[in-house]
């Protein structure tokens, strides 16, 4: 056999990421099949040697020696059996090499696609015991290929995930060769040909973040109870300890923000406010409006979630935030509709009263007065001469 069959061999190992020994039984096992069909009797006697380091690959068909005319493949002159053994004897066996070639292109062809049939359930095997543990979980991957405005291709253990532009963090540029964490969604078509999900964007790649990067939160000791996202821009946290003597807050921000700042690294600039979860509904909306303060929180109705929050008028526009962002994350994190409204009613320069004062009179009102004014001067001044 060529020695290109087993550099073809090897090289198919490497791609499919197959060990070479596993490769060479499926090979055999093709090869086992293909032969049936070119001597449909002799399945039982037909033998098949694969070796890559002696780079052997043959054939061999077991034949039983006879004296006289064999009646079929499985049988052998003992002329024509000495030929292949000098010591062969009469009901005995010998070992025919077969030429491989003289199976036929549709042999062959049967042979490759039954190879191909069989690293494809290799590979749907390997892909489920390396990602199907990995499903809802965070993994650290190389980013391989970058497409102009579309797919990033990505590499985890030599297998290829795909980050499509609907999962990647608005705003954010990958580079190839960059090391990025996403997490799986979800792991689809597992009985054909797995695909696994992978995002940047979802709210629970945040809370895997927190559990990898905070050891109070990965032992339980804090715990996350809601997150909060809209990624590229803002994402809020709700946690609290079990621990009375541990500062939830303090244990995610971490020594000089250590903590922190690595989860805001890793999502590209992020902003992330961590709020101290209460069981007091009223509570735990006012703290969700941070950075905004709360004057005062007014619960509608607990069974549709309504509340009101009342705010200081100059912090309104902070509660609700650039395009309605701080109330919307606030509202997804407590669960709760929140109307947000000022401490004062502003009134608008419209509504204000148009009652004429003195000093804006107009000129007119004025003039007509003046006549009183010198009349009564008049007078004075004729009084004081007639004296």
């Amino acid at each position: 056999m060529d020695n290109s069959f087993f550099d073809e061999l090897s090289a198919l190992g490497s791609e499919a990421d197959v060990d070479t020994a596993l490769l060479v039984e499926k090979v055999k096992s093709a090869m086992m099949k293909a032969a049936k069909k070119a001597y449909p009797d002799s399945e039982e006697n037909i033998r098949v040697e694969i070796d890559p380091e002696q780079k052997i690959f043959e054939m061999y068909l077991k034949q039983t020696i006879v004296d006289d005319e064999s009646l079929d493949e499985n049988e052998i002159n003992i002329e024509d059996a000495r030929r292949i053994d000098s010591l062969a004897e009469v009901g005995g066996t010998v070992e025919k090499r077969l030429d491989i070639a003289k199976f036929g292109r549709a042999a062959a062809q049967s042979a490759k696609q039954s190879i191909k049939g069989d690293l494809r359930d290799i590979n749907r095997e390997r892909i489920l015991n390396e990602f199907e543990h990995l499903e809802n979980d965070c993994i650290t991957c190389q980013v391989s290929q970058v497409e102009p405005g579309g797919t990033v291709t990505m590499l985890y253990h030599k297998t290829e995930l795909y980050l499509f532009r609907n999962e990647q963090i608005p705003g954010e540029t990958l580079r190839e060769g960059q090391m990025v964490k996403v997490y799986i969604t979800t792991i689809a078509n597992k009985q054909k040909k797995p695909i696994i999900k992978i995002s940047r964007v979802r709210k629970e790649l945040v809370k895997r973040l927190f559990e990898l990067e905070i050891p109070e939160i990965y032992d339980g000791t804090v715990e996350i109870k809601a997150v909060s996202r809209e990624a590229g821009s803002r994402t809020k946290v709700a946690v609290w300890s079990k621990d009375p003597n541990v500062d939830a807050i303090g244990a995610c921000i971490g020594p000089k923000h250590s903590r922190i700042s690595a989860i805001v690294s890793e999502l590209n600039g992020e902003k992330i406010d961590i709020i101290l979860y209460s069981e007091k509904t009223e509570e735990f909306i006012a703290r969700a409006l941070a950075p905004a303060t709360v004057l005062g929180v007014k619960i509608l109705s607990e069974e549709e979630h309504t509340c009101t929050i009342t705010v200081p008028n100059h912090q309104l526009s902070l509660a609700i935030g650039n395009k309605g962002q701080n109330a919307k994350l606030a509202a997804k994190l407590t669960g709760y509709k929140i109307d947000i409204k000022p401490e004062f009613e502003v009134q608008h320069p419209e509504w204000k009263s148009t009652e004429p004062e003195k000093k804006n009179e107009p000129e007119e009102n004025l003039k007509s007065e003046q006549p009183e004014q010198e009349s009564e001067v008049a007078e004075e001044h004729g009084n004081g001469s007639e004296e």
